[in-house]
């Protein structure tokens, strides 16, 4: 007889491990299964070529919520974050670099070459996306309440995002609310004039969904990449996957068991319930309830069933507006590249960003609209291994480049006949940026391309949405995924969503596998 579980939690992704920990934690019996053979989903390091180890999905864990670190004791399971004083490079062809650093007083000096007054505002710029990006933060650890009928736990919890908010004051408080449908656009020129200093802050409003920094809701977008703090980006030594095993080890110390090469083929219903998992291999797994940290699209249409559903759940679920527009090139260098307008290899830590203008943002993201790839990409790189080595052999580097924006759904071709268009333009993008040299030409670096269509194939990112779902005004907060379902529930009894495709979203903060525990131990008191 198979043995019955507690908990079976679909994906060992981030969020279903964090899920996994706290229910373990909580002396749940917790069986995680994962179809890949490495754990991690979009946050995993894994080896491109003998000796190089490259995140093939998030870069950053700058979001990842502290308390989850210290609720589960992740630092003594290998966890180590790692920050540089720079954290973003935004070389340029024609003029000088711009560096923004963590010292304010540091990115001022860097600003005033392009803009006078940009620089003197841009401590009051920080200050005002530092107030309102702690409201969000409490709002990240939250199950959104239910309209219909709503909790008394599930208000408690947002009673005091409304204090934090009150404590802002009538003018910051109007202002937020303001701001938040806005474009990036307008926010940013609101601000500053210089198109360097605005084109480089705005790629983080546009992370990971099809919108340009002139459509509604990017400056939620950018607040929200900004949730821990302006500028708080940091990685992880040894690569991203090193976040997804120190997640696994305090999941498997209070006694979960995770399986990988385990895919799941359904999930067995008998009258409305969620009983067990049907294994790909034909094995069938019993539990008393089931977390999905797959997308909506994988867990309703393939491992539920539209037969399971009503049509109205079913019509709305089959509306979540995916629209993946990321590729990611990872590049293996023979030496460590120098940069137009560098100044020393430390400028190099952090991000490295190409986006030169709103405008060029602009320009990339309407191509895609149109179902093609900007000539002319907005890169977001970085050169993990000057901070750690060990992830190339002696004296190799890494480049690696997400790309924005390469449409899920190409208006010509597909993305087998389209991939090597796709890595010469970013090659003619980069190369002017980089001093070439004998030894180092970017043209002839071995490459590694993931279009959305391999994020989808591989990683089941449906059309390659790295969020499970666009980050839009309307799949937000208590319509994540769909209206009416914004508390990890569905309709099928015992079956929970895990994943970015519920509250908050997407990005390596392992809000929504915390957030879905939470939700399963309050019912199961």
């Amino acid at each position: 007889m198979k043995k019955r579980y507690d908990i079976i939690i679909i994906g060992a992704g981030h969020n279903g491990l964090t899920a996994a920990a706290y229910l373990a934690k909580a002396g749940k019996s917790v069986l995680v299964l994962e179809k890949r053979e490495v754990i991690g989903g979009a946050a995993a390091t894994e080896e491109i070529w003998p000796g190089f180890q490259a995140n093939t999905g998030a870069e950053d864990a700058g979001m990842f919520q502290d308390s989850i670190v210290k609720e589960l004791f992740l630092k003594m399971h290998g966890l180590e974050f790692r920050q540089s004083d720079a954290v973003i490079f935004a070389p340029q062809v024609d003029a000088p670099a711009l560096t923004l650093y963590r010292d304010i007083a540091k990115s001022q000096q860097s600003i005033a070459p392009f803009s006078q007054r940009d620089a003197e505002r841009y401590p009051e710029f920080v200050a005002q996306v530092n107030g309102f990006t702690a409201v969000l933060r409490n709002m990240l650890l939250q199950t959104p309440p239910d309209l219909g009928a709503p909790h008394l736990g599930e208000l408690v919890g947002w009673g005091g995002v409304g204090l934090k908010l009150r404590r802002m004051g009538g003018p910051a408080m109007m202002e937020f609310m303001r701001i938040l449908p806005m474009p990036l656009r307008e926010y940013l020129d609101e601000w500053f004039e210089s198109d360097v200093l605005k084109g480089a802050l705005a790629v983080d409003g546009i992370t990971g969904t099809m919108q340009g920094p002139w459509s509604a809701g990017t400056t939620l977008q950018f607040l929200y990449q900004h949730s821990n703090g302006f500028l708080a980006q940091r990685t992880v030594a040894g690569g991203m996957g090193t976040l997804s095993e120190a997640l696994a080890s305090a999941a498997r110390q209070n006694g979960a068991e995770i399986r990988t090469g385990a895919g799941v083929a359904r999930i067995q219903i008998d009258n409305g319930q969620a009983i067990a998992v049907l294994l790909e291999n034909g094995d069938q797994i019993p539990a008393n309830v089931i977390l999905s940290s797959a997308s909506p699209r994988h867990t309703f249409f393939d491992f539920v069933g539209p037969q399971q559903l009503e049509p109205r759940f079913m019509r709305a679920a089959r509306n979540i507006i995916y629209r993946g527009s990321t590729a990611k090139l990872i590049l293996a260098l023979d030496e460590l590249p120098h940069f137009v307008g560098q100044e020393n290899e430390g400028q190099l830590h952090g991000r490295i960003r190409h986006a030169p203008s709103l405008a060029y943002i602009e320009k990339a993201y309407d191509a895609a609209k149109h179902g093609r790839f900007s000539p002319h990409p907005v890169l977001d790189m970085s050169i993990p291994t000057l901070t750690d080595p060990t992830l190339a052999p002696p004296g190799k580097h890494i480049l690696s480049i997400t790309i924005r924006y390469a449409p899920y759904c190409l208006a010509e071709g597909n993305w087998e006949n389209e991939r090597d268009g796709l890595v010469t333009a970013v090659q003619n993008t980069v190369a002017p940026l980089i001093t070439q040299s004998p030894n180092h030409q970017i043209t002839k670096s071995p490459v590694h391309l993931l279009t959305p269509a391999d994020y989808e194939h591989t990683y089941s990112l449906p059309e390659g949405s790295i969020f499970h779902g666009q980050m839009s005004l309307d799949q937000l907060l208590v319509m994540r995924p769909v209206p009416a379902w914004g508390q990890y529930r569905t309709p099928i009894a015992n079956l929970y969503l895990c994943g970015a495709g519920a509250h908050p979203g997407g990005g390596v903060t392992g809000a929504p596998g915390y957030n879905a525990a939470q939700v399963v131990l309050y019912l199961a008191r």
